[in-house]
C-alpha cells in the first residue's frame, strides 16, 4: 500500500482537473448589466422599440409577400418575452450594485457625520474653555480700576502735609511728588 501514487489513492483529492475552468469578470458583468439597464430606461430606447414593432406590424398586416409573422404576432410575441426574460435580471442586477454603491456611500456619509460631530464638539469645549479663560485675563479697565483703588488707599494712609501741597506743581494730585522719597523711607 505504500507504493500506491497520490493519484491513487482516495484519501487524497484530485489537484488538476481537466476540465476547463470558466472564469466570470463579476465586475465586467455588473458593468455590462448597468449599460445595458441605462440603455432600456432612456426615451431613445422606447422610441426605436415603438417604430420597430410598428414597422413589424405594418409589413405583416400589408405586405403580401413579407409576411412572416401572421395576424397573432406570435414572433413578435416571442420576441418581447425573450427581451423581458432577459431585461429583467440585468435589471435587478443594476439595481443590486446601486445598492451595495449606495450603501457604502451611506456608511461613508455616516463615518464623516460621526467625524464631523466630533470635531464639532471638541471645538464646543474649547470654545467655552477660551471664555472661561478669557472671563479670568484681567482687562485693562480692570487693572486701571484697581491701580485707582490702590492710589487711594496710599493717600489716605499717609497724611499729607500742607508743605507738601506747596510743592506740588500740580500734576499728579497730592501726595505724587514725593512717591520716591516714600518708598525709601519705607524700604530703609
Amino acid at each position: 500500500m505504500s507504493d500506491l501514487s497520490a493519484r491513487q489513492r482516495l484519501d487524497t483529492p484530485r489537484t488538476s482537473r481537466h476540465r476547463p475552468i470558466f472564469t466570470v469578470d463579476a465586475e465586467a458583468v455588473g458593468r455590462f448589466s448597468e449599460s445595458i439597464a441605462r440603455f432600456l430606461g432612456t426615451g431613445r430606447y422606447l422610441a426605436w422599440q415603438t417604430i420597430i414593432v410598428v414597422v413589424w406590424i405594418s409589413l405583416n398586416l400589408f405586405a403580401v409577400g413579407l409576411r412572416w409573422d401572421p395576424y397573432p404576432f406570435i414572433l413578435l410575441n416571442l420576441a418581447f418575452s425573450t427581451q423581458a426574460a432577459y431585461a429583467a435580471p440585468l435589471i435587478l442586477l443594476a439595481q443590486n450594485r446601486q445598492e451595495n454603491r449606495d450603501r457604502v456611500s451611506l456608511e461613508e456619509d455616516r463615518r464623516r457625520a460621526e467625524q464631523t460631530k466630533a470635531d464639532t464638539e471638541y471645538l464646543a469645549r474649547e470654545l467655552a474653555a477660551l471664555r472661561l479663560a478669557i472671563g479670568e485675563v484681567a482687562t485693562r479697565d480692570y487693572l486701571r480700576r484697581e491701580l485707582d483703588e490702590l492710589r487711594d488707599l496710599m493717600t489716605d494712609l499717609v497724611p499729607s502735609n500742607s508743605a507738601d501741597d506747596a510743592r506740588d506743581d500740580g500734576k499728579g494730585g497730592p501726595g505724587k511728588s514725593h512717591s520716591g522719597e516714600r518708598r525709601s523711607k519705607k524700604s530703609g
